[in-house]
């Protein structure tokens, strides 16, 4: 039955293929693309189309303050000193090189150091600051990449965006590096928050290259387009790396109409999309939306009359011997034929996918952990185990409303049961496994590090409250390294990852990073994971995980109470090198009488 099923399901899409052929008459299936610089009109009458090399399409327009694009943020300054002339995005620094319906390239900027046998520098350019417009945002295919083999390098977001990251990349000898990896030989990348809009860099290095000279003078950090740049073990001794990075590899920015949805532009009247398009919402959360053109439309949809129809016959004539007839976009009957096919499909989908989970909920021993709470004596009252329906209703189907933040391992998201209580539930980002969602207590008061970078001020945050907190998360650590039933390291200690609920008690989260002990060892060798500044440095050289790692990490946030300062800051000390909370204590750089914060 199955199988006589399947052969008509074969022959109804044999007979919607035929019928779309025999509408449009084309002897090529594919199209191609839709975009805003395709097209008879893609600027406002009377203004300049090129700059240079660079096709300039409205929303943006050349010329600052010539009332050619959207908004002054849309001009581009088109300089003419150059040869031919260079488009500059507007009132920035950053030279423009392509535009498309949703993104911008840039060339890109490269900080560099460079050393001698001794360690002296030869060239210091160690910092990267970029600011960008309203309604543009990097994106999330740049990666902030270091290159050399005894570097690191810190990336902060500016104006008010709390976000620190950073990479180090070493090497011992050539023969260490892999050709077109980045695992933190020779190259290291790390991602970027989404959204960011502005950031500083800096760049350091551990030894000053005296052990890597040879084969590896220069250091070299930059943000990039992932896919634009691989890396090669010559880049280390090639004098023109720098120059060809910045040609090459370019910057890729995000950029969006305005910072309000398209229903709320719809209501103001400042709605920029106009016949024959789609309006979709930016997917960051600065708000904002694009423009596109209905499938078989083409044009500029930010221009009057917005998208026209794509005549078919045009650019597939017919034979000499038929006719051809034009249909509106790609013809009403067709679509119909394809959404009867796309609900058929969709139900054996939906059948299969009955059968998956049941599947998965055996293999992630789902059977065990129900018996295990049916026999719990309640003692495990308040564990539960849910149904992807209850959860997806309690998030409103995972809504943008509902994100909390996301990290290495998965997207968290707040949620309101039908008993009305509220948790939070983290959504793993592994995409080729089925993984259950994790259910957990919402903790409602944000972190230690934004009470103690952001909040300084606020009245109960004081020494007796601080000393609480110090001695409810040394408990919390105590109990993970002697009394749960197997020893467990967390790998992962800071203040961003220690919450505080409505009555300001600390709890301990993102187990992400952890690692159980065995009982009859002490320690275990493991890849180095962890945050700097907060890392224990004899496991970053060792490789050797302890309980002393997670001690040391704790004593980084007891400094961080103590003095209100950041383990690892960009701003730096008579310019040389980053600043650094726990070296600034161990060296005596802070005087225990100015230990503690003004207040205390």
């Amino acid at each position: 039955m199955i199988r006589s099923f399947l052969l008509w399901l074969l022959f109804f899409h044999f007979i919607c293929l035929q019928t779309a052929l025999a509408a449009s008459n084309k002897t090529n299936r594919s199209r191609p693309p839709t975009t805003i610089t395709k097209g008879v009109s893609i600027t406002k009458p009377g203004c300049q189309r090129m700059c240079g090399n660079l096709t300039v399409p409205y929303p943006f327009g050349i010329g600052i303050g010539s009332d050619c694009s959207i908004g002054p943020w849309f001009d581009i300054n088109c300089n003419a000193t150059f040869n031919p002339p260079n488009p500059f995005i507007a009132k920035g620094s950053l030279e423009v090189i392509e535009i498309s319906d949703s993104q911008m390239r840039a060339k890109n900027l490269v900080a560099v150091n460079c050393y001698d046998q001794l360690g002296n520098l030869t060239t210091q350019n160690p910092r990267l600051r970029i600011s960008l417009p309203p309604y543009f945002t990097f994106s999330d295919a740049d990666k902030f990449t270091i290159v050399g083999c005894d570097d690191l390098a810190l990336i902060s977001g500016r104006d008010g965006s709390n976000f620190t990251s950073g990479c180090v990349s070493l090497c011992s000898a050539r023969e260490d590096l892999l050709d077109g990896y980045c695992t933190g030989i020779g190259c290291c990348q790390t991602s970027i928050p989404q959204g960011l809009q502005s950031f500083a860099g800096l760049l350091g290095s551990l030894g000053y290259h005296t052990d890597v000279w040879s084969f590896n003078p220069c250091g070299y950090t930059f943000l990039a387009e992932e896919e634009s740049f691989t890396f090669h073990p010559s880049d280390l001794q090639d004098d023109t790396f720098r120059n060809r990075t910045i040609e090459n590899v370019p910057i890729v920015l995000d950029w969006v109409i305005g910072n309000i949805s398209c229903s709320e532009a719809q209501k103001a009247n400042a709605f920029a999309c106009h016949e024959n398009s789609i309006c979709t919402d930016s997917d960051t959360r600065l708000g904002g939306y694009r423009c596109s053109c209905f499938e078989g439309y083409k044009g500029n949809p930010y221009l009057e009359p917005g998208c026209k129809d794509t005549n078919e016959c045009e650019s597939s004539p017919c034979d000499p011997q038929g006719f051809c007839t034009n249909t509106p976009g790609l013809g009403f009957g067709f679509l119909a034929l394809v959404i009867g096919v796309t609900w058929i499909y969709f139900s054996i989908q939906k059948r299969k996918l009955n059968r998956l989970r049941q599947k998965f909920f055996q293999k992630n021993r789902g059977l065990l952990l129900r018996q295990q709470l049916s026999s719990s004596d309640g003692s495990l009252e308040s564990a539960k185990i849910f149904s992807a329906e209850e959860l997806e209703k309690a998030t409103d189907n995972y809504s943008e409303d509902c994100l909390l933040g996301q990290g290495g391992y998965g997207t968290v998201y707040k949620g309101i049961l039908s008993d009305h209580r509220v948790v939070a539930m983290k959504k793993s980002r592994i995409m080729d496994q089925k993984v259950p969602l994790l259910v957990y207590e919402y903790v409602s008061n944000d972190t230690l590090f934004h009470h103690i970078h952001n909040s300084r001020t606020t009245p109960w945050f004081s020494w007796e409250n601080r000393l609480r907190i110090a001695t409810k998360a040394a408990g919390a650590l105590a109990y993970l390294h002697s009394a749960a039933a197997m020893p467990i390291i967390h790998r992962d200690v800071k203040s961003p990852n220690i919450l505080l609920d409505e009555y300001y008690t600390a709890k301990i989260s993102d187990f992400g990073a952890s690692r159980l002990v065995p009982i009859d060892q002490t320690q275990v060798t493991t890849l180095v994971q962890g945050t700097l500044g907060y890392l224990d440095p004899e496991y970053f050289h060792t490789s050797q995980l302890t309980e002393k790692s997670d001690v040391y990490s704790f004593g980084v946030v007891l400094a961080e109470l103590l003095t209100g300062r950041k383990p690892l800051s960009t701003e730096t000390s008579e310019g040389k090198e980053p600043g650094n909370l726990p070296y600034s204590v161990h060296e005596g750089k802070i005087a225990c009488s100015k230990l503690s914060s003004p207040e205390f």
